[in-house]
């Protein structure tokens, strides 16, 4: 993957992160994304580090969903 392609992902992620936490109420709890300092707007940060950013901020988002996941959703159609 090209650094800007994955900038364009990390801002994708950064939009979801927001939407998600604006819809549930909830907070993500990414404290390792938010010590790296590397937000989707740092183009002059390396690939390396927003790939990691791009890691750690999917890994909040996904835990946190994973953690509210109380309701099995039916394979059956309505």
């Amino acid at each position: 993957m090209k650094k800007q392609e994955l900038i364009h992902l990390h801002g994708l992620l950064a939009q979801v992160q927001n939407h998600y936490e604006k819809e549930t109420g909830e907070t993500v709890d990414h404290d390792h994304y938010v010590t790296l300092g590397v937000q989707p707007t740092s183009i002059h940060k390396s690939k390396t580090d927003h790939k990691e950013a791009v890691f750690a901020l999917a890994r909040g988002i996904t835990s946190q969903m994973t953690a509210e996941e109380t309701e099995a959703v039916s394979a059956a159609a309505d």
